[in-house]
């Protein structure tokens, strides 16, 4: 009976994300495309045209280069693994930003406008495409990979994940092998990030050393804690919030990044939980009000 609401909640946000090209103008639906996926694109120097490839390898790559970083990492903890992966974070945007002549250095590398699923739809100009195909093809793969994170969550490892968030130690004595699960929770973590990144290179054409920086990161926790991290689709809500608060705040103000830090302070201390958890609230408080 739970599920029922959520899953109606669900398919309401899908079929609103589907109708948003036809009843907004085109900026808001290109404008989207950062809220579906937030890596370096390869596509530039090997002249690769299918984004089904460029995304698949820098997934890869991006899997491939976290595992010795997460070895090495995964056996901290709190604010110590916070600061390792902050430090390698830095240390390949400093390399990114210096190898000039593999990316670009501080102008970036270009991505060329690629094809999607085999079709090159040359017949759009590029912010129809952003807004039409491209825009469908995103909304696609973010489904595709909330199904998967769906998946990982609800299966046994994902109840290893669970386990190892609560109780580490705990864990461990149950037989539970810590450093694997998170060495694994890191992996796929890379992957994701790396889809995010082409994604939001292709929608820019340019692929910055900017993406790696750290207030990059430091926007993706500001999601999660704005949506919540205590519900699955709590992280998607503050993407979604996140993208559409922190434009009209830049077409407002230029102060619009001490707004923000004003919203995400009052989120933590009167909504722990998030937006997520906001509405969980009042849907209890309203069926206890019912019943």
């Amino acid at each position: 009976m739970r599920r029922a609401p959520l899953a109606l909640t669900v398919l309401i946000a899908l079929i609103g994300l589907a109708v948003l090209p036809v009843v907004t103008p085109s900026y808001y639906a290109s404008l989207m495309i950062p809220f579906f996926g937030y890596a370096i694109v390869l596509a530039g120097k090997l002249g690769i045209t299918s984004f089904e490839i460029v995304l698949l390898a820098v997934m890869l790559s991006g899997a491939l280069v976290a595992v010795p970083i997460g070895l090495f990492c995964v056996r901290y903890v709190g604010i110590f693994f916070g600061m390792l992966t902050l430090a390698f974070g830095m240390l390949f945007y400093s390399f990114l930003f210096k190898f000039y002549h593999l990316t670009g250095g501080d102008s970036g590398m270009r991505v060329p406008r690629m094809n999607i699923l085999g079709l090159e739809l040359s017949q759009y100009n590029k912010i129809e495409f952003l807004a039409g195909p491209f825009y469908y093809y995103g909304l696609a793969l973010l489904i595709i990979a909330a199904v998967m994170m769906w998946r990982i969550v609800h299966s046994p490892f994902g109840l290893h994940l669970k386990a190892v968030r609560d109780n580490a130690r705990k864990a461990e004595y149950l037989g539970v092998h810590v450093h694997r699960v998170r060495l694994a929770a890191f992996v796929i973590s890379a992957a994701y990030g790396a889809a995010g990144g082409a994604m939001l290179g292709f929608r820019v054409g340019l692929a910055d050393p900017e993406l790696v920086y750290w207030t990059q990161s430091g926007q993706l926790v500001f999601m999660t804690v704005l949506g919540g991290f205590s519900n699955f689709f709590g992280p998607i809500i503050g993407a979604f919030a996140f993208t559409l608060l922190q434009d009209q705040l830049q077409s407002l103000t230029q102060y619009w990044r001490f707004i923000l830090g004003a919203v995400l302070a009052v989120i933590v201390i009167a909504f722990p939980d998030g937006l997520a958890g906001l509405a969980d609230g009042l849907r209890r408080t309203r069926a206890g009000t019912t019943a």
